[in-house]
């Protein structure tokens, strides 16, 4: 899986078409990513001992990453990725339209 926690990435489908926001969790055996803000999901829960509200509470449901794409730093854009070999031998991921290290 190419994203990885932290990343800021666009959504290009589904409900929340153009949100932007920062992945919290990747689940890469699931191949997908949680994302403040979108596919914001209710879920109605009681009050458990440990001071939970209970009621409608409002949470994130993950997106598979498909529906989700990176923002580039440099242009700014969503950018698909791609790896690179540096000269010491670490490998890097890359925006393919600008080329430049995304790491």
């Amino acid at each position: 899986m190419k994203l990885r926690k932290n990343d800021t990435v666009v959504v290009i489908a589904g409900k929340d078409k153009g949100k932007k926001g920062k992945v919290r969790r990747a689940f890469p055996d699931k191949d997908k990513v949680l994302v403040e803000g979108a596919n914001m999901i209710r879920r109605h829960s009681r009050t458990s001992r440990a001071a939970r509200q209970a009621g409608i509470i409002e949470l994130e449901a993950p997106l598979h990453v498909s529906n989700v794409m990176l923002l580039c730093n440099k242009c700014g854009k969503p950018a698909r990725v791609g790896f690179r070999l540096l000269d010491d031998g670490s490998k890097v991921r890359i925006c393919r339209s600008c080329r430049e290290v995304i790491d």
